[in-house]
């Protein structure tokens, strides 16, 4: 099988990459990156591409299945604009090239609570792009719901927080639907919902994910 990725050198996709090569249903890796970043391997090729102009590149984007898992923080990019650009306007030009040239299968990484109506700036965000994604018509079509996505040794002192908060509040079983989930397993839940779901249209809920993760191992 041949897998293509958006959003590789996040903490997310970065897992996703290294699980996919060390995966033998899986053959071929694309990921498209702004930068450099990856070792050499036998089964990976990096493309470096300007996300602005995604439709020059579109002979490259192949494959039988595609991860989209491509975001930025409002810091990092500065304002909403430019976070809407990376998180809603590349990702979904990226899937409709995808069906454009015919992969069947798309994965989504989305998050918890997206809501095109909601009145916070980043739930409507994701919720928007779920909305126009899930109208693309292809063959399989799955979106993942996490909450709070772990990072291995971040120093982002938010996440830190509420990480600590959550998790406390899970022994006692509070807030249960809200449990962290660390990047590994994460990217392991997107490869295992496409192995593991058929055709149609997935949305992945958190005690799904959790699911996938257990199934995987």
């Amino acid at each position: 099988m041949k897998a293509i990725i958006i959003g590789a050198t996040g903490a997310t996709g970065r897992e996703l990459v290294r699980n996919l090569l060390n995966d033998e249903f899986f053959t071929e890796i694309i990921v498209l990156n702004r930068r450099a970043f990856f070792e050499n391997h036998p089964k990976l090729t990096e493309h470096i591409i300007d996300f602005d102009k995604i439709e020059n590149y579109k002979v490259l984007i192949k494959a039988d299945v595609a991860f989209s898992c491509l975001g930025t923080t409002l810091k990092i990019a500065g304002n909403k604009e430019n976070q809407w650009k990376v998180d809603h306007d590349y990702q979904l030009k990226f899937a409709e090239i995808c069906h454009e040239n015919k992969i069947l299968s798309f994965v989504l990484l989305s998050a918890m609570n997206s809501n095109s109506n909601s009145k916070m700036f980043y739930s409507r965000m994701k919720g928007e792009l779920e909305d126009k994604i899930s109208k693309i018509k292809f063959d399989q079509l799955i979106i993942l719901q996490p909450s709070l996505i772990v990072r291995p040794n971040t120093d982002r002192k938010g996440e830190k927080f509420a990480e600590l908060i959550l998790k406390s509040l899970n022994k006692i079983n509070l807030l249960n639907n809200f449990k962290p989930i660390g990047t590994d397993d994460l990217s392991k839940a997107m490869i295992q919902s496409y192995k593991s779901y058929g055709k149609g249209f997935h949305r992945v809920k958190l005690k799904d994910i959790f699911q996938l993760i257990k199934h995987d191992l």
